[in-house]
This record gives C-alpha cells, sequence and structure tokens, in this order.
C-alpha cells in the first residue's frame, strides 16, 4: 500500500514555531510539537524524513485590512528560504488570519489545567493544527 504524502503546517514566531501534521490519509490535522524557531529548519529536515511529507503550509500573518503585520517580512523570508531548502515539496503561504485568537478561545474552554493552559508553546500548536485544518477545508471546497 503507497501511502500519501503528509501536509505539514508551520506556525512560525520569533521565539517558537508551532507545528501541525495531517494523519497518513490527509483527513485529521494534528498538533505536533512546537520548537525553537532557531532550530526550525534542523526539525522541519527530519520531520520529511520521518513522515513523509509532501507539502509544508506556512501561515502568513495579515490584519483584517489585509496589511502586513510586524511578523510578515520575517515569513517570506522564511518561505524563500524553505524554498529553496526543500525543493522537491509543496512549499505554500496560508492566510492565519485568527488562528491565535482561535487558538487562545480553544486552550480556554479545553478543561486544561491551569497550568498546562499556561504553557506558551501550546497556543502556537494550536494554531498550528487550525491553521492546517483550514487549509485543508479550503482544498476540499
Amino acid at each position: 500500500m503507497i501511502k500519501n504524502k503528509r501536509i505539514l503546517a508551520l506556525d512560525f514566531g520569533l521565539k517558537r514555531t508551532g507545528l501541525a501534521i495531517t494523519d497518513e490519509n490527509n483527513i485529521i490535522a494534528s498538533g505536533l510539537k512546537t520548537v525553537d524557531s532557531k532550530l526550525l529548519i534542523v526539525e522541519v529536515q527530519k520531520i520529511i524524513r520521518e513522515k513523509n511529507i509532501g507539502t509544508l503550509v506556512l501561515g502568513e500573518p495579515k490584519r483584517l485590512n489585509n496589511e502586513h503585520t510586524h511578523i510578515t517580512e520575517n515569513v517570506h523570508i522564511l518561505f524563500e528560504v524553505l524554498k529553496k531548502e526543500f525543493p522537491d515539496l509543496n512549499v505554500l503561504l496560508y492566510d492565519e488570519r485568527f488562528t491565535s485568537k482561535m487558538a487562545s478561545h480553544v486552550i480556554s474552554i479545553s478543561g486544561l489545567s491551569r497550568h498546562k493552559k499556561q504553557e506558551k508553546g501550546l497556543i502556537d500548536e494550536v494554531s498550528a493544527t487550525i491553521l492546517l485544518q483550514s487549509y485543508m477545508s479550503s482544498m476540499s471546497l
């Protein structure tokens, strides 16, 4: 049986990046981890080798009026690096507006302990999962 190429989503931040991945059938998006952004390329290389990745989805931050945010330029630089570093993959930008707010809301109503809710990386990982699920939903339209 040939496995589908999975999709890996990145919710980039200057300090931390949240990662989410699809299952082998590209039906379900799940949080994978949060990594130090300085180690992102090395971690993505490892995940690509281990998880049969075919597409990288990088969240593109925008304001409601479609203007860039303080981090958009960094994301565009990362996008170019990812395309160069992984030429055999489909690397794309996808609008990530509202993912952090939705992630915060999901975490607040999740029933997690106060300590777990305060983990800084949790919002990044949940944001990446929401980003990936949104991308997958848009592909099925």
